[in-house]
């Protein structure tokens, strides 16, 4: 069956560290992340103002921006699991056991959770797996996939996610 795919693309700035790494991704490090969804539909919007799109790229745009920029850019992946780095995240003006509880239900109710009530007002965003790649494209799917449903009243769906750490590196989710 044909279709017609639309991709979007943002890109953010964020560091992270993958705790159980062998070697150098151990270490706190960061990426230019390059972060693409692409949305699939068997036939364009035949009237309104999407009119001969599959979804219109503002919407992806702004829906990117809500969702990944705007927690994610210029701040902080963490593991929940990852009490050592958390510790360093934690702010002096409360018991740091008490602010890894908040996050860690921030991130049982959530799914995530964001905060800047750290040591020194660091955007963290916090997610309850490793901050690989991979598991980044599938989060960020799952987050997207509901708006862009909605969005393009079920015309469009969205069907990959990629994530370039480097420009030589990318994991995609494509359930």
């Amino acid at each position: 069956m044909s279709s017609f795919r639309v991709r979007r693309r943002i890109e953010i700035d964020a560091g992270h560290r993958i705790m159980t790494h062998g070697s150098k991704c151990r270490n706190l490090h960061g990426h230019r992340y390059v972060v693409e969804a692409e949305c699939e539909a068997v036939h364009l919007h035949d009237s309104g103002e999407q009119t001969d799109m599959v979804v219109d790229f503002g919407f992806l745009k702004d829906e990117m921006t809500r969702l990944i920029d705007v927690p994610c850019d210029h701040g902080f992946i963490a593991a929940a699991a990852d009490a050592e780095l958390l510790a360093l995240f934690a702010p002096t003006d409360v018991e740091p056991a008490v602010w890894l509880a908040q996050v860690a239900d921030g991130v049982a109710q959530g799914g995530a959770h964001l905060t800047s009530h750290t040591r020194m007002a660091t955007k963290l965003y916090v997610v309850p797996f490793q901050p690989t790649a991979e598991c980044l494209a599938k989060h960020w799917f799952d987050l997207l996939a509901q708006p862009v449903a909605r969005r393009s009243d079920a015309t469009a769906r969205l069907v990959a996610m990629r994530v370039w750490e480097t420009p030589n590196c990318m994991a995609e989710y494509a359930p």
